[in-house]
């Protein structure tokens, strides 16, 4: 199975394609944007001293690439039947990564409106579970990819010392606007462009808030010429942000306003999208240096 109907899906619907798995008959799923395909298990090659949840490295092709064990990662024991055990093949953050499930059963198309918040009570900062999908009498679980990646190698994370690189960086009085769903992320992404200069930046966890505010700054002129810039994540509940760009980029009074996307979905393949709805400029999410830098540029 390969990743070509995802991306066949339209820019700027706020729908999204997942790939249903499972690990010990519950029920997750995966961004199809990911994943770059699903293959059967392949002989592995054990690695000393690897992290836990690392099984080893298989030899795909051309390309050299880490097994991640999702049964070690969300605590629970080895499949009983590993003749319906995948391999999930994946690509986001600039990196390829294979996920080893125990069912890979189908595709889903949905709303980023259908998916539900974690609860407080069970999300947490250490909580791999981003979003909730309720399907029939079902629930599917969207699992946080990119933080499971950082746990095991945190260098591939953003880093603050990323600016260092820039030099010297003086104080900016211009405001921005970030959606981002993960608390983890938006901590990580204020320390970092407070220490970029950018102290006034306003937070929200989804690009439905994110576009309610600006809406709302219209009827207040002062407050909103303060705002000089949107950045947005691609992944969230409620509104994703290839919709949140489209809706400010089709808004007779908002149009003018930069975007930047900043996600991990930011590859050559998936690079159209961002286009396709106006963005000013696309950004991975581990280039946190360049993303200052097109702050610089088109927060005039």
């Amino acid at each position: 199975m390969t990743n070509d109907y995802g991306i066949l899906l339209e820019s700027g619907t706020n729908e999204l394609e997942i790939v249903e798995f499972e690990v010990q008959d519950n029920k997750y799923g995966i961004n199809v944007m990911k994943v770059k395909e699903i293959i059967q298990p392949m002989q592995i090659t054990f690695i000393p001293h690897a992290h836990e949840h690392i099984e080893g490295i298989i030899q795909l092709r051309d390309e050299v690439l880490p097994v991640i064990d999702m049964a070690k990662v969300l605590g629970m024991p080895p499949s009983a039947n590993q003749a319906t055990d995948k391999y999930i093949v994946t690509e986001f953050n600039q990196q390829k990564v294979v996920f080893h499930v125990q069912n890979v059963t189908r595709i889903h198309r949905i709303s980023w409106t259908d998916i539900e918040k974690p609860s407080e009570m069970y999300q947490g900062i250490d909580n791999q579970i981003i979003g909730v999908i309720k399907m029939n009498e079902t629930m599917i679980l969207l699992i946080d990819f990119e933080k499971i990646v950082v746990d095991i190698n945190p260098y591939s994370g953003i880093h603050m010392d990323q600016i260092q690189s820039l030099g010297k960086r003086e104080r900016s009085e211009k405001k921005l606007i970030v959606a981002e769903d993960s608390p983890l992320l938006r901590k990580l992404i204020h320390d970092t462009l407070v220490e970029a200069g950018y102290d006034h930046v306003e937070f929200f966890e989804n690009g439905q808030l994110a576009y309610d505010y600006l809406e709302s700054t219209i009827e207040q002129e002062n407050t909103f010429e303060k705002v000089q810039l949107v950045v947005t994540d691609i992944e969230m509940p409620k509104m994703d942000g290839h919709h949140l760009t489209k809706r400010i980029k089709e808004h007779p009074q908002l149009n003018k306003l930069p975007v930047i996307i900043f996600s991990s979905l930011i590859t050559d393949e998936l690079r159209h999208k961002g286009k396709g709805v106006g963005a000013d400029a696309q950004v991975s999410k581990p280039e946190i240096a360049r993303l200052v830098e097109y702050i610089d540029e088109l927060a005039l």
